[in-house]
């Protein structure tokens, strides 16, 4: 465990200590295992393309993210180098709205060092990649959680959390993102491991998934 870092996901073994810890501390997410089962690992390669596959989720369903970023895919269009010499035509046709395709550039002109993330403070991470244009919060944590493996990282901006938070505490309504990042305070050191049980929670009781 590394100062600023803490434990790293690299395993399901390792998401279900997240959860058995979780289910021991609080009877409700205990219930919500026994509904979802075994939780996903959802680990995803870092490096660019990870980062511009969140940029391309950002407030579309995950169908609608699913298609975009299998269009990206087959035009070859997922690298650094690809995305300056595209045309906005060729990155519209895939799919990638006007703000969107700003934002890819913007990542693509950032030259951030992506293996140098690895080792360092999840703060620190966060701070860097959110000062790209398009990169928010959300995107910047959900790199650090399924790229980076990050065992105690939250994304409380996100609406399939605050709705699962809503639906399995009784609240009377959908959290904010800062209610529900106090909320999750009370899980560390396995924030993205509830996280993850949200998200598997959503998809049970909502009948569809809430994260790609």
């Amino acid at each position: 465990m590394t100062q600023g870092i803490g434990r790293v996901i690299t395993s399901e073994a390792c998401v279900a200590e997240g959860a058995a810890w979780l289910a021991a501390r609080d009877p409700r997410f205990r219930a919500a295992l026994e509904e979802t089962g075994p939780l996903p690992l959802r680990l995803r390669k870092d490096g660019f393309a990870a980062l511009l596959d969140a940029i391309v989720s950002q407030q579309v369903s995950v169908a609608s993210a699913d298609a975009i970023w299998g269009r990206l895919k087959a035009a070859g269009l997922t690298g650094p180098r690809k995305i300056k010499g595209a045309s906005d035509d060729a990155l519209r046709a895939c799919g990638l709205s006007r703000q969107k395709i700003r934002y890819a550039r913007e990542l693509s002109a950032a030259g951030i060092r992506f293996p140098a993330l690895r080792d360092t403070p999840t703060d620190t991470v966060i701070e860097e990649l959110t000062r790209v244009p398009g990169i928010g919060r959300w995107t910047a944590e959900i790199y650090a959680m399924f790229s980076l493996g990050r065992a105690d990282v939250f994304a409380p901006g996100d609406l399939a959390l605050q709705e699962a938070a809503r639906v399995l505490f009784d609240l009377p309504a959908r959290p904010s993102e800062k209610d529900l990042r106090a909320m999750s305070e009370e899980w560390a050191p396995w924030r993205a491991v509830a996280a993850r049980l949200l998200w598997a929670y959503y998809r049970v009781e909502k009948q569809r998934e809430g994260i790609r």
